[in-house]
C-alpha cells in the first residue's frame, strides 16, 4: 500500500463516492465509509434510512458488515465522510460495532477535507468487549 496520506486520500474518495449513494430521503443526511482491510481490500458503505427509523443502518456498519460477511475480519483504516461542519463522528452503535472489530485507525472528516485521526479507544474509551461476556473487566471499571 502507499504512504499513509496516500492511503487516506484513496479511502476518502471511496467513502466520498459511497456517499452518493445514500438512501436518506427522511434526514437528507449523506454519510459514506470506506472501509481498508489488513489484506488490502476496501469495502464501502453508506447510510439506508427506514421509515421505520429503528430499521435504518449507518454507512459505517453497513462497510464493516459487508466485508465480514466476504470473510474478512482484520481491520486497517475506517474514513468516514459527510456533509458537516466539522469532521463527522460516528453514533454510539457504531463506534461499539468499530471496537467490536478492532480497527486501528478511524479517519473522520467532511467534504471540506477535514480530518480528524483516531483509535478505536479515544472514539469509544470504554467500550463493551467479549471479555465481560467471559466474566473479565477489560475497562478496570
Amino acid at each position: 500500500m502507499k504512504t499513509n496520506q496516500e492511503k487516506i486520500e484513496l479511502l476518502y474518495g471511496k467513502a466520498k463516492e459511497a456517499m452518493k449513494n445514500s438512501y436518506s430521503p427522511y434526514s437528507k443526511f449523506k454519510v459514506g465509509a470506506a472501509l481498508l482491510t489488513k489484506s488490502g481490500k476496501i469495502y464501502t458503505g453508506t447510510n439506508i434510512e427506514n421509515a421505520s427509523y429503528g430499521l435504518s443502518m449507518c454507512a459505517e456498519r453497513i462497510a464493516i458488515f459487508k466485508a465480514v460477511s466476504e470473510g474478512e475480519t482484520e481491520f486497517e483504516t475506517l474514513v468516514v465522510i459527510g456533509d458537516t461542519e466539522t469532521p463527522i463522528s460516528p453514533c454510539g452503535a457504531c463506534r461499539q460495532v468499530i471496537a467490536e472489530f478492532g480497527v486501528n485507525e478511524v479517519v473522520l472528516t467532511n467534504l471540506k477535507k477535514d480530518l480528524k485521526k483516531m483509535s478505536v479507544k479515544e472514539l469509544l474509551p470504554y467500550g463493551f468487549s467479549g471479555e465481560e461476556l467471559d466474566g473479565k473487566d477489560s475497562n478496570n471499571r
